[in-house]
């Protein structure tokens, strides 16, 4: 994510509804996985392995109707379940195909209850119909568009509101979008556009993602697009969309070739097989790195292109945790964003910038106050978009050229696909030197205060 610089039939089965108490609690899967940030976030007992979403959508009413099919599998006995979700009423749910009931719980918890417990081990296809008006969340999910169209977006949290999920970065999973708008409008998704067509006055598009993704790397938009069309030197697809109003983005937007050559050389082989971006026409504080094809909104400029790309290394193929590991996203995008592409395509001495930026910051006890391992919850983007790039810099220049880029590349790549964790990353780097790096990585990382001169000044910085 970047931050703009200004905020930093139907029949009877709806009587199968169940209580949530109804259920051996002896057989209930968790409601939350106990993120110490978001602990309702995610579900136990099971573990999805693809989302298979059909949505329909009229813009002029902001009518939502759609199908979850959703395949997972169960790691303990199931006679209750629940997924994440906060979109518009349920019309039912089905079990391998027979009638489960279903209850909303909270602000975000979908219960399940299936006809007869289901076996650890065994998959299972958990389909959902639902419909209803959209409820606007400002950017926080499904979000009504300025020209009429609408959007979902949002970060921790934005898939929720418009399909029900496993919504937690642990559990990754492929996702399909099927979506039929009315013919004069369009639709733009993550992942590898496999139909596109008009019948009867509707448009059916059909996004594919095939690597695992997470619910708010995923997203829908819905308005009057043209599409830019490109391919990388290997054959990578690159396909763009703009709102209209937002044409002055697609020189930048052409550069999305040059930009992943200039990533791979620091972080390895692009994870995805097709790129792009969307740019939105609405009053947005933040575009997102949603997984294959980032979300812009109409601030965004190059800066911000090249810090949403470098997330789908730092963030969409290698994903956190938890929570509190937000640093791996952010510190490197925006590391690679304001130093790295400044410095090798621009010629910028980033040395230079760097010693102004602690001296400008030096005593600015609030600069130093939220700590990069640990922000806090509420507080996780924050530190991590302008301390972050500190701590990086000063860590390469404290042990060498050779061994940071070695090191970061070669740990983002043995996560490919999946999840990391900051103490993950700080053993890692260890392994790498023979330098001792404990008390450096303390007072940088967990620290709330500026760390001592030896630590700032490392290296060529000291000079």
């Amino acid at each position: 994510m970047r931050w703009s610089a200004g905020l930093c039939v139907v029949l009877a089965l709806t009587a199968l509804e169940i209580p949530p108490a109804a259920a051996d609690s002896t057989e209930i899967g968790a409601p939350g996985l106990g993120d110490p940030y978001y602990p309702l976030d995610g579900n136990g007992g099971y573990d999805v392995t693809h989302y298979d979403i059909s949505i329909d959508y009229e813009p002029a009413t902001r009518h939502l109707r759609g199908t979850a099919r959703i395949d997972a599998r169960a790691t303990q006995p199931l006679a209750q379940f629940n997924l994440d979700y906060s979109g518009p009423p349920i019309l039912m749910a089905t079990i391998n195909g027979q009638p489960a009931g279903f209850a909303r719980d909270g602000e975000h918890e979908l219960v399940i209850t299936p006809l007869l417990p289901l076996l650890p081990g065994l998959p299972m296809r958990v389909v959902v119909d639902y419909a209803g008006e959209t409820v606007d969340t400002d950017g926080e999910g499904w979000t009504h568009a300025a020209g009429g169209g609408a959007f979902a977006l949002g970060e921790p949290h934005s898939a929720s509101t418009w399909y029900p999920l496993n919504d937690t970065p642990a559990d990754k999973a492929t996702f399909t979008l099927h979506a039929d708008v009315p013919a004069e409008w369009e639709v733009a998704s993550t992942g590898v556009r496999t139909e596109h067509v008009v019948r009867e006055g509707r448009l059916f598009t059909t996004w594919e993602t095939r690597q695992p993704t997470i619910g708010y790397l995923t997203t829908v938009a819905i308005d009057r697009f043209t599409f830019l069309e490109q391919r990388r030197a290997d054959g990578t697809p690159v396909l763009s969309a703009f709102a209209p109003g937002s044409d002055d983005h697609r020189e930048d937007e052409r550069r999305v070739p040059e930009i992943l050559d200039f990533l791979e050389n620091l972080y390895g082989p692009y994870p995805f097989d097709t790129a792009g971006g969307i740019y939105l026409d609405a009053k947005l504080p933040f575009s997102l790195e949603t997984q294959t094809r980032p979300v812009y909104a109409p601030w965004a400029d190059l800066n911000t292109v090249v810090h949403e790309q470098a997330h789908q290394w730092w963030g969409d193929s290698m994903s956190v945790r938890q929570w509190s590991d937000i640093c791996l996203n952010e510190c490197f995008a925006s590391y690679t964003a304001d130093y790295l592409w400044p410095e090798r395509m621009e010629g910028a001495d980033i040395d230079a910038a760097y010693r102004e930026q602690i001296a400008e910051q030096l005593d600015n006890a609030k600069f130093w106050k939220i700590a990069l391992a640990d922000p806090g919850s509420g507080a996780e983007f924050t530190s991590v978009y302008y301390r972050g790039p500190l701590f990086l810099h000063a860590l390469r220049k404290l042990i060498g050229e050779d061994v940071f880029f070695g090191a970061v590349k070669d740990f983002v790549n043995a996560h490919r696909a999946g999840n990391a964790s900051m103490p993950q990353f700080r053993e890692f780097l260890q392994t790498r030197t023979s330098m001792p790096l404990k008390d450096f990585l303390a007072e940088w990382l967990d620290g709330t205060r500026a760390p001592r001169d030896a630590f700032l000044y490392p290296g060529t910085l000291a000079g």
